[in-house]
């Protein structure tokens, strides 16, 4: 997949718009949209960490093409004890039309046995 695919993926997943990004990430919107159809990519190595940063994801997702991304890779996508990251995370998993509705029972019944298997006592 490559890079604008995958901004395009990550923000669709957070349901966020073109312009949102632009404004966070202090980016132009017809940069962003020029990044997501392809024309043009970061010249700068920040940016990359700039955009993974607002997305929730690892920036060498972002910036390496045709790999596995850090998700797939078994790889955390930031700081896990980050309300953001976890909740942006499950907005990915969850929001992805790549797994299907048993798939994601079983990863959200998994996080609930792991929470309740570490939070008794």
């Amino acid at each position: 997949m490559r890079f604008g695919e995958k901004l395009k993926k990550c923000r669709k997943a957070l349901k966020m718009s073109q312009q949102e990004l632009a404004q966070r990430s202090g980016l132009g919107i017809n940069t962003i949209s020029n990044y997501e159809k392809g024309h043009t990519y970061p010249q700068n190595r920040s940016i990359y960490v700039t955009l993974a940063d607002i997305l929730g994801t690892d920036p060498n997702y972002l910036r390496n093409e045709n790999e596995l991304s850090a998700l797939e890779a078994g790889t955390p996508a930031g700081d896990p004890s980050t309300s953001e990251n976890i909740i942006a995370l499950a907005k990915l998993i969850f929001g992805s039309d790549e797994l299907t509705n048993k798939e994601k029972l079983t990863i959200f019944r998994s996080i609930q046995d792991i929470f309740w298997e570490n939070t008794s006592d």
